[in-house]
């Protein structure tokens, strides 16, 4: 909260600040008993239920609280509140004229007590009887707002003090301005609890047509926000397409400026036989592709267009096929409990001289990770506003890697002298366990990075990592599932697996691409089961065996 002050002073109401004075100055006990209700599902808690051994007098506690009115013990309360505090059993002498019984599910003896006691009323009022009262936080929204402030999201919470406190969860020490903060203006606060409670109104199931309207209504100058609203109108488009309310998907699509948002207009176009309007787009898409997948979506696209309304293709741009490395076939036993086939292949392949790891995409985002760990956690104005961060705030964002190429250009020219290998090694060790959108501390063993750093090749190291920051949130995926070593050759192979009726995936099929043009060892290997106990495999899996 004093973070908050400092850093806000301008953008806090008068409101918050006295909340913000009010809590100072609180005793330490009650400062206690605050947050820790603050920190529980509320806003309503039973004195009676309530108990901290750091707060041996919680009356005492709570006395300066009530006084200030941050909590409220004669705050009216309906029926349902009531019920959220009590168990069946308790809720029966509370509710005399109401015909219910322990038998009835809760729901049910809500719906009977409504009818019967539709009026709200203080705690007291509802259970005379009682020794304790009941305590209302007063200032939850106040504190959520604070909250956002603090974090710059709602996703996190008072809970991450503990967790580093204790441990559980360790961060990169970033140095921070004393100015650091995530917004510049209240109306952007504003705006970002707006378009959370869209969300919120999406999930719960609400009328599309009026979210959408909200959202519609919500554009804003901050580029960062107005990228949150861009990807809400697209989740609603995606609503209303499972709905088929088809002109609401169109016009959420056409007010989206998120990436995947045109193509999904594109299908909104076809799916209700607009084809001409589809193919107009498509062909606009195509001139300027916004990332290389929706290039490869319209690929299977324009032509299903194009036969829909006999034109021929355009002469003058050829595609080229896709190059997807070499597939395998293997034939393994039918494992007597559910396994994955990712886990079946590894443990089939894997010997002493040929260490075999399941990785996905864990591996080489941890090498990148620790290569370019400086360029990533680069205390950039706009990266980085308190010390609970896993990554940088605009890790998303379209310039997320022209702002750091000074810094990633470095990271990236110590793989060409080989000083590489002894800074990841050390890092790892420095590092391990701290927080980072690209580690995989679970998976990456001291093993495997020794096998990782003297197998694959600086070369293919770059190649990797320079695909990776062309477009950083779509090629962190789609790498292959398993890794195997020969270490007494210094080589290794990606495999990417695929079970029965499994198909590669559009990133997938990306990244495979890219290891053919580049002569970075892939392949695919099919797994089929087959029912006998001892199965060999297949004379053609027999060539991925040795590597080929």
């Amino acid at each position: 909260m004093d973070w908050v002050r400092e850093r806000y002073a301008d953008v806090l109401v008068e409101a918050e600040q006295k909340f913000l004075s009010q809590l100072h100055e609180l005793p330490k006990l009650s400062q206690a008993l605050f947050v820790r209700l603050l920190l529980r599902r509320g806003p309503w808690f039973l004195e009676s239920k309530v108990a901290y051994e750091e707060i041996p007098d919680l009356r005492e506690a709570a006395a300066p609280l009530l006084k200030l009115g941050l909590f409220d013990a004669q705050h009216l309360m309906g029926v349902d509140e009531v019920f959220a505090l009590h168990t069946k059993v308790e809720l029966l002498p509370l509710f005399p004229r109401a015909p219910i019984h322990t038998a009835m599910r809760k729901e049910k003896m809500l719906e009977v007590v409504c009818s019967e006691y539709p009026e709200a009323q203080a705690y007291f009022a509802w259970n005379p009887q009682s020794q304790h009262g009941a305590w209302r936080v007063m200032v939850g929204d106040q504190c959520e707002r604070l909250r956002l402030m603090f974090f710059g999201n709602l996703h996190q919470n008072w809970s991450e003090f503990v967790l580093a406190d204790l441990g559980i969860f360790k961060y990169e020490k970033v140095q921070l301005a004393d100015a650091s903060r995530v917004f510049e203006r209240r109306e952007d606060v504003d705006g970002y609890i707006a378009i959370h409670n869209c969300r919120l109104a999406l999930e719960n199931g609400e009328a599309l047509g009026a979210i959408l309207l909200d959202a519609a209504s919500l554009s804003s100058a901050n580029p960062w926000l107005e990228l949150r609203r861009a990807k809400l109108l697209l989740r609603i488009g995606q609503a209303c397409e499972r709905t088929q309310e088809w002109e609401l998907a169109e016009e959420a699509y056409a007010q989206s400026r998120y990436p995947g948002a045109r193509h999904r207009r594109l299908r909104v176009y076809e799916r209700t036989g607009r084809f001409v309007q589809a193919l107009d787009l498509a062909k606009a898409a195509d001139a300027a592709p916004e990332s290389e997948e929706e290039s490869q979506r319209l690929a299977r696209m324009l032509p299903r267009l194009r036969r829909q309304l006999a034109v021929g293709m355009d002469s003058r741009k050829v595609r080229a096929s896709a190059v997807i490395p070499p597939s395998a076939v293997a034939e393994l036993g039918k494992p007597p409990v559910p396994t994955r086939v990712e886990i079946a292949l590894r443990d089939h392949l894997n010997s002493e001289l040929t260490p075999v790891f399941y990785v996905e995409n864990a591996l080489i985002n941890s090498l990148f990770g620790l290569l370019c760990w400086p360029a990533i956690f680069a205390p950039l104005p706009g990266a980085f506003f308190h010390p609970f961060q896993s990554g940088p705030a605009d890790l998303g964002a379209p310039d997320f890697v022209q702002r750091r190429k000074t810094e990633f250009d470095a990271c990236l020219a110590l793989l060409g002298d080989g000083t590489y290998r002894d800074l990841i090694r050390q890092r790892f060790g420095e590092k391990h366990g701290v927080q980072s959108p690209f580690m995989f501390w679970g998976v990456l063993t001291p093993e495997l990075l020794d096998l990782a750093l003297e197998c694959i090749p600086a070369d293919h190291l770059r190649l990797l990592f320079s695909r990776m920051l062309v477009a950083i949130k779509e090629n962190r995926t789609g790498f292959p599932d398993l890794v195997r070593f020969w270490p007494q050759e210094q080589r290794y192979e990606l495999v990417e697996v695929k079970g029965p009726g499994d198909k590669l995936q559009d990133n997938q099929i990306r990244w495979l691409r890219y290891f053919s043009e580049h002569g970075i060892p892939a392949s695919v290997c099919h797994v089929r089961w087959i029912e006998a106990p001892q199965a060999q495999q297949s004379t053609t899996a027999d060539a991925l065996m040795v590597g080929t």
